[in-house]
């Protein structure tokens, strides 16, 4: 890493991140970075790589056992040169592996120390295991996706790992670099995917505190509750997805794509067929049929 490669380019070509091997968030922040030109070092133990894992592209990987102090003196060694550091260890792991943000910033004052962890670096769940469904069930999102009268659908592990977690990662690393350029000075970005999945249902949050989203699932705009957003099956036994918003273009797809006739699908009361500033705030009501809802 005492070379940056000049064959990349991209926005970011020049930064030199030190990523400590991990999975999920972690690898997919380095990969945004990597991918935006910067160059990435993958520290990882020996016979780890996944020949075939693509969030792995772009890197250069070298191996150590960072509890062997030779090799951690090593891992030092390209913290001292890099612009970024991104472990996604359990609260306290690199603390005692003498890879801390004290330690590393000791020896780096102006690096950016990611960090990602489900729950924080502190409180009462910080050393509790968990994975994507677990984050997002407790930020109540998991709550919301699914069919109306059925149990809540994951949504693959896309919301608290990657939208609530890596994004918000490199977001703050982008910031924190960004804010360098007038203190001079390096900090600690510490980022959790409970936080980050809350953030990205400030929206609906929102609705529901004004009485535009109901915490029965299957009967709001968003989530199958009405005809011109959602999916059908087609004759040839696929799916179509149909997102007709706002009201003027649900009025044209019902026009040009839909046999009026032939809908009995139910959905939710009319206000929701609305455009936001015209929806008033009574609870929801009870479905209709979805004749009612395109008018």
């Amino acid at each position: 890493m005492s070379v940056v490669d000049s064959s990349k380019k991209g926005p970011l070509t020049g930064l030199r991140v030190v990523e400590l091997a991990g999975i999920g968030p972690g690898p997919h922040a380095a990969l945004l970075l990597a991918d935006l030109g910067a160059d990435v070092v993958r520290v990882q133990r020996a016979g780890q790589i996944a020949e075939h894992d693509q969030q792995l592209r772009n890197r250069t990987v070298v191996e150590a056992n960072l509890k062997d102090p030779a090799d951690l003196e090593k891992v030092l060694g390209l913290v001292e040169r890099a612009d970024i550091l991104i472990e996604g260890f359990r609260p306290g792991v690199t603390e005692r592996l003498g890879l801390g943000p004290d330690d590393a910033l000791a020896r780096n004052p102006r690096l950016v120390y990611g960090r990602m962890t489900g729950w924080g670096q502190d409180g009462p769940w910080a050393s509790v295991a968990g994975h994507d469904i677990n984050y997002i069930s407790v930020t109540g999102v998991l709550h919301a996706i699914g069919r109306r009268g059925e149990r809540p659908v994951p949504p693959l592990n896309l919301v608290g790992d990657f939208g609530g977690g890596s994004m918000f990662l490199v977001f703050g690393i982008l910031a924190a670099l960004f804010e360098r350029q007038t203190s001079g000075a390096g900090q600690v970005v510490d980022a959790a995917m409970v936080d980050g999945t809350a953030a990205l249902s400030h929206m609906i949050w929102g609705w529901r505190g004004t009485g535009r989203w109901s915490d029965e699932r299957g009967v709001n705009r968003l989530d199958s509750g009405t005809p011109f957003y959602d999916t059908y099956e087609t004759s040839d036994g696929k799916y179509m997805a149909v997102g007709a918003l706002p009201e003027q273009v649900h009025l044209k797809a019902r026009d040009t794509l839909i046999e009026v006739d032939g809908v009995t699908q139910h959905g939710p009361a009319p206000r929701f067929s609305r455009t936001p500033s015209g929806v008033p705030t009574a609870p929801p009501s009870s479905a209709v049929d979805a004749e009612t809802v395109w008018r």
